[in-house]
Order: structure tokens, then sequence, then C-alpha cells
């Protein structure tokens, strides 16, 4: 009896043991997710309370790296004769590039306002070259100006002619990168901004990138995500403007999606990478084309389409950011002081093939000059991401303004520059525990409750069972009493009681 009422008691209990982690598992499988999910909006949130996440938005902890590329002109003479110009790339000369926020507001309405400042430091061991190599370029206030001055009268062009010749400035610059990048002395420049204020957007030196250095890129207001995590870092305004006046239509004007460094979360293959390059002047979007992994971390791999700088003609919604030429130029004047310039891709890469039997030397591929954002699609964080872009100046011959020759016209490629950075070191281990392993863990965790919830039941039924089966074939045996007698046990059955078996025979030593 006692066997029995243990056997009971353990099917009992493995039974109920495993019926509960049954349900504690399949109630993982539901609220797990869940609980991942609501730490995720927890820790993105901008927020000061947010210590490890705040730090990493308000300064980029992430190496974040800028390489230039200059196309050095081989044949200015010919150029300046009408033949087609012929560059050779020079570089990269890298800088790091340092990121920091300042002037950090938050507001009632669930946004914050703030200027990201970014300094430049060059990397001679990361570089091909050093900032004193000397390459020959289109000198952009002549041949710029030129174009700009095409259509004043001819005794306008005259006369500016004669302050380049004053000023001994010509067509083609030959100087440092240093001095390209980050300015050099001019006379001209110096008259300029003396009796013209404002026709250049720098009052110092003058560089491709002098006014990038110590500045910051406007003034930035965004959502913080605390109402809605859908909306963090969208941009809400910029510069006091929630639109742009530099293009011709509504859409084209539009500032959309974020600031350009992080997204919201829980990202599909559906989602694009919309944001706001105050560089570029407008939005841009980037499309999904991808899954990848890296260091164990799942992402989607974000490209720029085909359509992001293609003509009015080839599509419809860019017509606003016209006046276009070929597919794969942006017309960036109206930002540029009315400059002749156009952002492409590197190398005229996805643009009209047309442009490369323009200007010899160009080879494009998508691997060295196609821009891509690796996203944690969980989380809207960037792992790794490549900007590239290429800056051109469109160049010909006008009357009246010797400097410019016989060029033929042309779109000239001038520096093209990639900005790159990837989590990596102590940022990268944390991001990858607590993104990675602990829901992971927290899933496997479920799943062992469910399979030990189901192997305990069925270990139950299995005992039940054999109790069952044991009591059913329990065999006749034969024990000793105290005092030696040997006694025929039958197991007792409803229709047999003790009494019937006293007609049966047994052996005794014992008289009646």
């Amino acid at each position: 009896m006692s066997t029995a009422m243990n056997t009971s008691k353990i099917t009992i209990g493995l039974f109920v043991a495993g019926t509960l982690m049954v349900v504690f598992g399949t109630i993982l499988v539901f609220v797990g997710p869940i609980i991942i999910d609501d730490q995720i909006v927890k820790n993105l949130v901008i927020d000061p309370k947010n210590e490890m996440t705040y730090s990493m938005w308000k300064d980029v902890p992430v190496p974040f790296f800028m390489s230039v590329y200059f196309f050095n002109v081989l044949n200015p003479a010919e150029v300046l004769a009408g033949e087609k110009p012929m560059v050779e790339q020079r570089g990269p000369y890298v800088y790091r590039k340092r990121i920091q926020k300042q002037n950090i507001t938050f507001h009632p309405n669930d946004t914050v306002s703030y200027l990201e400042y970014r300094r430049y430091f060059f990397e001679p061991s990361m570089s091909v070259g050093n900032e004193s190599d000397v390459v020959t370029i289109p000198n952009m206030l002549v041949l710029g100006a030129a174009v700009m001055m095409e259509n004043m009268p001819y005794a306008v062009r005259l006369m500016v002619s004669a302050t380049f010749k004053t000023f001994k400035e010509g067509p083609f610059l030959t100087k440092s990168v240093g001095e390209l990048m980050w300015g050099y002395d001019s006379k001209l420049v110096d008259f300029l901004n003396k009796w013209l204020p404002g026709m250049l957007p720098s009052t110092g030196k003058f560089g491709l990138f002098s006014e990038f250095n110590n500045s910051n890129t406007g003034l930035f207001t965004i959502h913080t995500g605390k109402d809605n995590i859908h909306l963090i870092h969208k941009v809400d305004s910029w510069n006091g403007l929630t639109k742009l006046t530099n293009w011709r239509t509504p859409q084209c004007n539009m500032i959309n999606g974020t600031a350009g460094q992080m997204w919201p979360p829980f990202m599909t293959k559906q989602s694009t990478l919309p944001f706001y390059s105050p560089d570029a002047c407008r939005s841009l979007e980037l499309i999904y084309q991808r899954e990848g992994i890296m260091a164990g971390i799942p992402l989607y791999r974000y490209v720029a389409p085909k359509t992001m700088f293609a003509n009015g003609s080839d599509y419809a919604p860019n017509e606003g950011f016209c006046p276009c030429r070929q597919s794969g130029l942006l017309n960036v004047s109206s930002c540029r002081s009315n400059a002749p310039m156009f952002i492409s891709h590197p190398h005229f890469y996805n643009a009209d093939p047309v442009l490369l039997d323009y200007v010899l030397g160009l080879h494009p591929t998508e691997d060295q000059h196609g821009l891509f954002i690796d996203i944690h699609p969980m989380t809207g964080v960037p792992l790794n991401v490549s900007i590239r872009l290429q800056l051109n100046l469109y160049m010909k011959s006008v009357s009246g303004v010797g400097e410019t020759g016989k060029i033929s016209e042309v779109v000239m490629p001038m520096i093209w520059f990639e900005e790159s950075g990837y989590i990596d070191g102590e940022i990268l281990t944390t991001f990858h525990t607590n993104l990675v392993v602990l829901p992971m863990v927290m899933e496997y965790v479920q799943y062992c409750f469910i399979g030990l919830g189901l192997a305990s039941i069925l270990a139950a039924l299995l005992v039940y069972h054999s109790g069952k089966t044991f009591k059913r074939d329990l065999p006749c045996r034969t024990q000793t009493d105290e005092v030696g007698v040997h006694v025929k046990l039958f197991p007792i059955t409803p229709e047999k009681t003790p009494q019937s078996y006293q007609s049966q025979e047994f052996d005794s030593d014992m008289n009646t």
C-alpha cells in the first residue's frame, strides 16, 4: 500500500511541476519580447537619467573618420585648350572627426535642441601621403565666378577678368592638401570680403573645408522619444525652420527623418532611413538592401537608391531640385552662394555614363564608391557607417573672361570624401551583451522551461502507467511468519474474501 501511495505522490508531483514549468515557459514566450522591448524603449529615450545612452548621444564615443581624396589634374594646359581633363586620385588624407553636442536644451513638448560641433584632426598613420602634398585642382574662385557672370554684361565680365589678373588668380590652383582643405591666404578673397561682404561663404582663409572645422551644423531640435518612441531622433526643426526655402517644390523643401546619427527602433525590411543633411542642403533617404551580421549582432544594410541624385526627367519628384544636368548630380548652387557646385557619388557612381566620357581617370565601383549604413534594427543604432560624396564644379569657357580659355563644358570632379565609423571595443561588448546575449538567454530559458515541463509530464504519465501495470500483473508469493508458518498469499479481490480461502490446503507443523 505504501508503495502505491508513493507512486501516486511522485506522479502527481511530476505532473504538477511539469505543468507549472510549461505554463511559465509559455508565458515567457509572450511576455519576454514585451519585457525586452520595454527595456529598449526605456534605455533609448533621450534623457540624462539614461546615463549610458545619453552620454553616447551627447558625445559620440564611436571613432569617426573623414577620408579625403583629391582629383589631381594632370593636364591643366590641355584643358584650357579644350581637351578632356585627365585626373588621378590622390589620397586618402584621413582626419579623425570629433563630434560633441553643446547648448542642449530640453523643451516641454518632449523635444531637445542642440548645436553639434565638429573638429578634425589629421591622422598621418592612416593616410597615404601628408598634408604637405601638392595637388592641382580647378580654381573655384575663377572658374565658378566665370559661370556665375556668364549672363552679365560683357563689360562686367571684362572687369572681372581684369580683377583676376590683378590678384594673379589663374584657372587652376596648385597648392598643398592642407591649404586646399583648411584655407589659404588670398588677396582676392580679402578684396571680395571687404567690398562685397557675404558673397563668399568664408570670411577668413578660403578652403574647401574651412567652414567645417570648429563649426556646428546648425540648431537642431529633435524628438526625445519620451511621448512616442517612434518619433525619437526625428527632426522637429532646423535653425527654427520646419521646411527649407532652397528648392522649387514643397516636397523637396521638406525636412524629413532624423539628424542622421540614430533612427527609431523596431525597424523592418520595409523601413527606410530618412535624414536631413545640412551639408547637402536637403533631406536624403536610404533603402533596405540586405541582412548581415557584425560581431554576432544582426544588422540591416541600407544604401542610396539610384533615384537619390536622379534629375527631374528620370525621376519626377526630383524636379524641385532643378535646374538639373545629367542624372547623378545634385545642384547645390542655391545653398552655396550660387556657385555652380554639384554633389554626386564618388567617380560618378550610379550617374549617367556620359559624365565618365567627359573626364579621363574615373573608375566607379559599388564597393569603393557606394554609400551605406548598417543598422541594428531592434534599436535603430548604426553599427557601421560609410557616407561617400563627391564635390564637382561645373566649368566652361565664358567670353570676356580670358582665364577660362577654351575649356569645354564639363562637370569637373574636385574631391570626394568618406565619413565612416563603426562601433567597437567596450561599447560593442556592452551592446552585444545587452541586446544580443541577454535576449538569447531569455529565449533559451523559456524553451528550457517548456522542454523540462513536457519531460516532467511525460515522466508522470510513464510512472502512472507502470504503476497500473504492476498492480495488474502482481504474482502470488509466499512469506514466512514469525513462527515459521509458510502461508500462500493470494491477491484479495472483491469476489474472494479472506474467509473464502479457509477451505484451501496449507502445510503446517501446528495441529488444529
